[in-house]
């Protein structure tokens, strides 16, 4: 499968020159997917350079790319660190990671991540993963599935959908795609059904994938890996994911305000190198949607 046909990268020349790639440098691309962005970066290096690309799923295992200075890691990028490690590296040049899910898994009716088909729900990044939509679906407590829809979703009628869910799974559980969607059209917005799926659908791929707990994990190894004036390049699709990137990169953190020294300089471990996120030109939105919500942020190591 070539990288067009598992995913579109999405702002890939923004991408590479936030790098600022040396030839000889080390870089990781922590989302491989289809190694669009991954054969991107290594145009880029000469034969002293090497880039290590993790991704935790098995479909992006089948597209690692057999160069001589190309390390596939078959992991999640919240354990970064520990799997450099494994190979001898200590500090790197710098990093990518463009978050979301491919437009493979969204496109792959067996994977359960889009409304658009009818199947199992399941939203793994990870296959081997314990938890899925489903279990989250027939097991979480009212409470519980309100929380996630209305924090991860950031759906209005969180606590209504939460409880029709849980009054709906005890006459009969939850199996399919299409049989969630039933419940979902009776609570959706009149004419705004589509975003109102996608919300949900969102928040429940977070939560069976742990997405936000492994982005701030992610997030604070870098820190510990870049060398000084390495790269940190970011891309994400929705707020959540956004406000973290954007306050990690400001502040050193994700909540509260940046710490000053004495004499009032910020102490923070990376200095943004835009002011605000990039985002793609109209011309792309064009041809591939799925950068319409795409937000671009940079920064390097002080």
């Amino acid at each position: 499968m070539s990288a067009s046909e598992y995913h579109i990268p999405v702002m890939l020349s923004q991408c590479i020159e936030g790098l600022d790639i040396r030839p000889d440098g080390v870089y990781v691309d922590l989302t491989f997917g289809g190694g669009g962005h991954s054969k991107e970066i290594l145009k880029h290096l000469g034969p002293e350079g090497h880039l290590y690309g993790f991704d935790q799923d098995d479909d992006a295992a089948r597209n690692a790319l057999e160069y001589p200075n190309f390390t596939f890691v078959q992991a999640n990028f919240r354990d970064l660190k520990r799997y450099l490690r494994l190979y001898g590296v200590s500090q790197v040049d710098g990093i990518l990671a463009d978050l979301g899910i491919s437009s493979h898994q969204i496109d792959e009716p067996s994977r359960g991540f889009s409304t658009r088909f009818d199947g199992d729900l399941d939203m793994r990044m990870n296959q081997l993963g314990n938890v899925t939509a489903k279990d989250v679906l027939n097991t979480y407590e009212e409470e519980k599935l309100h929380k996630v829809f209305g924090i991860y979703g950031e759906v209005k009628n969180a606590k209504s959908l939460a409880q029709a869910v849980v009054s709906e799974r005890a006459i009969r559980p939850f199996e399919t795609i299409e049989q969630f969607k039933q419940l979902l059209q009776k609570l959706a917005p009149r004419n705004r059904e589509f975003k109102y799926f996608a919300q949900v659908f969102q928040a429940l791929r977070i939560e069976v994938n742990d997405e936000m707990r492994a982005l701030e994990e992610m997030l604070y190894q870098t820190v510990e890996v870049l060398k000084p004036e390495g790269r940190l390049v970011v891309m994400s699709y929705h707020s959540l994911e956004d406000r973290m990137v954007k306050n990690f990169m400001n502040k050193g953190k994700m909540q509260g305000e940046v710490e000053k020294d004495f004499y009032g300089n910020l102490i923070r471990p990376l200095e943004p190198v835009s002011r605000k996120a990039i985002q793609a030109s109209p011309e792309e939105v064009a041809v591939n949607n799925r950068a319409r919500s795409a937000k671009l942020r940079i920064a390097k190591k002080v």
